[in-house]
């Protein structure tokens, strides 16, 4: 069984305003009650899911309530009104208090990149960081790390979360970055970002995504897939083929392109890089 991320988070939040606290930077999975109580999330959330007793009741969290709900319902109203990209600093900023559930957000690095990963050095940016989990490993590995996201509610969790983090967390709008991030990367890091913005957007963010990676870099992409033309129905936008192609402009070249299937889950892993 595989433990939904909107649980873990769920009684994350609910634990830390019982008091509890995370006292290890990489252990994010476990937290400490004011008594030295010990509690593993993602054991808890597993008891919670498979119907099971648990001693720890955080409100209205488990109530059966859909995990996706607040990011449709928010991304919905702002598309409405016109902006494709303010839905995501309502979301995590209602999620600091409690009224929504941010569904990513697993409080762990994504698998995808924790199986890819290896030692390296130079500089690395990951893109859309949400609460910092993926940027924190990026830098465990050895890379100087800046991560951004949209929402500055989320900068601000995250450094909440990692106060002591080499990380260099920052506000910034994908679309529109800091003109000295231009080829200005030894790693590039794009975790789902690209798919959470309306269709129309891709080959923009696309673009601007493969401009960060540097001559002798790297850019990876995880990303959810779907057929060339298959359906959406809400978002995210999971990624075509022939956006994932797209990723090799800007003098990219392609490395691999992995096309990760199971059971209904289709996902892609990337890479590209830049000549020296």
């Amino acid at each position: 069984m595989r433990v939904g991320g909107w649980a873990v988070a769920g009684f994350d939040v609910a634990l830390r305003r019982k008091g509890h606290v995370h006292d290890h930077l990489f252990a994010q999975r476990e937290l400490v009650g004011p008594l030295g109580d010990r509690v593993n999330l993602v054991e808890l959330a597993t008891e919670a899911e498979r119907g099971e007793p648990y001693e720890i009741l955080p409100g209205a969290w488990m109530t059966g309530r859909d995990p996706d709900e607040d990011a449709i319902r928010l991304a919905a109203e702002s598309l409405a009104s016109g902006d494709p990209v303010g839905w995501f600093e309502r979301l995590y900023a209602e999620s600091a208090t409690g009224d929504a559930i941010v569904p990513w957000d697993s409080r762990s690095p994504h698998l995808l990149l924790t199986e890819w990963g290896i030692a390296g050095t130079g500089r690395a940016v990951v893109v859309g960081a949400g609460l910092g989990d993926d940027a924190e490993y990026v830098a465990g590995l050895g890379y100087e790390t800046v991560a951004f996201d949209v929402s500055e509610s989320a900068v601000r969790l995250a450094k909440e979360r990692f106060p002591a983090s080499p990380v260099r967390y920052e506000a910034a709008d994908l679309l529109n970055p800091p003109a000295e991030w231009r080829h200005a990367f030894d790693l590039v890091v794009e975790i789902m970002t690209v798919q959470a913005l309306p269709e129309e957007l891709h080959a923009a963010a696309i673009t601007r995504i493969a401009e960060f990676v540097r001559p002798a870099g790297t850019l990876l992409v995880i990303a959810s897939g779907r057929e060339e033309g298959g359906p959406v129905f809400a978002p995210p936008w999971p990624l075509s083929p022939s956006e994932i192609a797209a990723f090799a402009t800007d003098g990219l070249e392609k490395g691999t392109i992995e096309d990760l299937r199971d059971g209904e889950r289709h996902r892609w892993r990337a890479t590209f890089h830049r000549p020296a």
